[in-house]
């Protein structure tokens, strides 16, 4: 299986101007190579079978000769080869000249497109030898003895995907031709390029394929001249530049002196997805696109197995990079934010949390500090609720009770075991069985004592759950599960962690600071379940639903990219190689998927809570699932993996 990825290359060889003998070879090597690993699509630079700066040369009849010689030799020595090559060069008209992008496979020209804007400004002056595309009437060229389809919209249409050209400057023209080949239909954007080296030009160049990308989502694979180009007045440094929705997927080495191919693979099963899911891009479609393309048909060729050489973030939620403090400033301004419309709209006087001393009540309670003291507000508003129970142990409790002191908030504590043990006897329920019943009454128990201690101070309650519990609905229904808002409904559990941690290196005391890192290093935990002889944590929450980085993964692939069940195992297998076996990661995914569908009705009717990154749970937002939609087609794909 491929999976929806598209094996794709930016090639960069090495030329000799107007040596066409000498290029053809140096092209057809890179093919062959590129063929055995794998890749179905290689595009080549402008012009590279004469080389681009072959200035005035380009209007000899015996240049134009050898480049079509020198096709015809790349044609039958590739005859045997699946990969669809697109190759650059110049071809005469009917008196003029096009500077065109070839496209061929198994010994055939499947279509030449012609590129469409010529500069003619500063270092360039395309339009004394070319011709536009807007200029050329004629619908097919004869070339290399084959009559073959010619024009700036032509689609050509593989078993994976629908891929449209573009050379060079029509990349930087205001309505690149790339934008009405996306709406037309091309999941990918190839483009051959002769982009020479300036200073500062090369941020601009990956800032525009990376905006163009994005805007169009679909890939983009950009080759341009490298060394071989004359340097009578500029310089070519060689860009191989694949991209994937505004994401650079992989890039080769500028201003190298050998050959070089750079490789990877375009998902364009999630290219589909973000399609269908922006409805923008269809209206777009309908006001913009009035010609109907050329669709022509690649050969059908045999998959190859997937040797997959890009890479997944482990944790796709959680920022890396040089913006991590920018990041993590924002995810707190959006609930923050959030908050004080709230408090502020409700004209509430306090904020009461409940504390556990695990994770996800310390970040609400962190996102409630500084919400007051934003508003300018006195931090003794914020009543922090401790509330021990049966499977209370001395570490949370302590972690607590210190958080709580060290920001300043007040504090209650309330002992919830009589108050349950008298429900228990109300209800009937034996005290030593440590079931279902046993467990929730604590957590109801907990929010009736939140929700009262709220009207006693015409305050309002701050949900702590988070977006991975919504998901696999870890939370009692109307227990946890309700507030009057939820500050982290929009963050994963990974992301919690990493920002309490963040908190804890860059904005509290050494206390808090302490106080902070040891709750990070808690096991997560509902305490529920009484602790073990040693007084240690008896109810680990991972040990019972999984890895939290492995559900994150799993939920951010199911929501945000759409991917199937056997996709998701595909890359977490990839991703966790030497954490989690093959075994494992299909356990809690099959887990996951059973729960994210059983557990729907709790997110149903969900408190309201502010949307942080892509992902959404809410059913006014971003997710909108009927709570009985049944889970078999996902834990029963008939692909062998669930």
């Amino acid at each position: 299986m491929n999976y929806g990825f598209v094996k794709v290359a930016a090639s960069v060889p090495q030329v000799k101007v107007a040596d066409c003998r000498y290029n053809a070879s140096q092209i057809e090597k890179e093919i062959i190579i590129a063929e055995g690993k794998g890749v179905q699509v290689i595009v080549f630079p402008e012009l590279c079978l004469t080389a681009y700066t072959c200035g005035d040369l380009l209007a000899h009849q015996l240049l134009l000769e050898e480049a079509e010689a020198g096709l015809m030799r790349i044609l039958n020595n590739t005859r045997q080869l699946d990969i669809i090559s697109i190759i650059g060069m110049p071809v005469p008209l009917n008196g003029a000249l096009l500077n065109v992008a070839v496209v061929l496979q198994k010994g055939k020209l499947l279509g030449v497109v012609p590129k469409t804007y010529l500069p003619n400004y500063k270092e360039f002056y395309e339009e004394r030898w070319f011709t536009s595309a807007t200029d050329v009437q004629e619908k097919t060229i004869r070339l290399c003895g084959q009559q073959v389809p010619l024009g700036s919209n032509l689609l050509f249409e593989t078993v994976d995907m629908t891929f449209g050209i573009e050379i060079c400057e029509d990349l930087w023209a205001p309505i690149p031709p790339s934008s009405i080949l996306a709406l037309q239909g091309a999941e990918v954007i190839f483009n051959l390029s002769a982009d020479n080296e300036g200073i500062g030009k090369h941020s601009y160049l990956r800032s525009l394929i990376a905006q163009q990308s994005a805007r169009c989502m679909a890939g983009y694979v950009f080759s341009s001249c490298g060394f071989g180009e004359s340097t009578t007045d500029v310089v070519f440094g060689g860009n191989g530049l694949i991209y994937e929705n505004g994401i650079l997927l992989s890039s080769g080495k500028r201003f190298s002196f050998d050959a070089q191919t750079v490789i990877s693979e375009i998902d364009v099963e999630r290219l589909r997805m973000e399609r269908r899911v922006n409805t923008t891009f269809a209206a777009c479609k309908a006001h913009c696109v009035s010609e109907l393309p050329q669709r022509i048909a690649t050969e059908y060729v045999n998959g190859k197995e997937l040797n997959l050489t890009r890479s997944y973030q482990a944790h796709p939620f959680v920022p890396e990079g040089d913006e991590l403090d920018e990041r993590c400033e924002e995810i707190f301004s959006i609930q923050v934010s959030g908050l004080a419309q709230r408090l502020t709209h409700t004209h509430a006087r306090s904020a009461v949390v409940g504390i556990s001393g695990g994770l996800d009540s310390t970040l609400a309670l962190l996102v409630a500090v500084k919400t007051f003291d934003k508003l300018g507000w006195p931090r003794e508003g914020i009543i922090g609720v401790t509330m021990p129970g049966f499977g209370t142990t001395g570490r949370t409790y302590h972690n607590a009770m210190k958080l709580m002191e060290s920001l300043g908030v007040s504090i209650r504590e309330i002992n919830i075991k009589e108050a349950c043990l008298k429900h228990f006897e109300d209800i009937g329920h034996n005290a030593e069985v440590h079931d279902v019943v046993y467990e929730n009454s604590q957590a109801r128990e907990r929010t009736q004592v939140l929700m009262d201690i709220a009207n006693q101070t015409n305050g309002m309650v701050v949900g702590t759950g988070d977006l991975s519990e919504l998901a696999l609905g870890w939370a009692t229904y109307n227990g946890d599960h309700m507030s009057m808002y939820g500050v982290n409904a929009g963050v994963p559990k990974t992301l919690v962690r990493y920002l309490v941690e963040w908190v804890a290196r860059n904005s509290v005391d050494e206390t808090a600071r302490l106080t902070l890192l040891d709750i990070v290093d808690t096991p997560i935990s509902p305490e529920l379940i009484p602790a073990d002889e040693q007084g240690n944590i008896k109810q680990v929450t991972e040990d019972l639903v999984g890895p939290y980085e492995l559900h994150d993964f799993f939920l951010y692939h199911f929501l945000r990219s759409g991917f199937s069940p056997a996709k998701i195992c595909f890359l977490a297998i990839n991703t966790f190689k030497g954490t989690y076996d093959e075994a494992t990661i299909n356990k809690w995914l099959k887990v996951f998927f059973r729960r994210f569908f059983n557990q729907q009705f709790k997110r149903s009717c969900l408190p309201d809570g502010p949307k942080v990154g892509s992902i959404s749970l809410s059913p006014r937002g971003d997710w909108r699932m009927p709570s009985d939609a049944s889970p078999d087609l996902w834990l029963h794909t008939g692909e062998g993996i669930l």
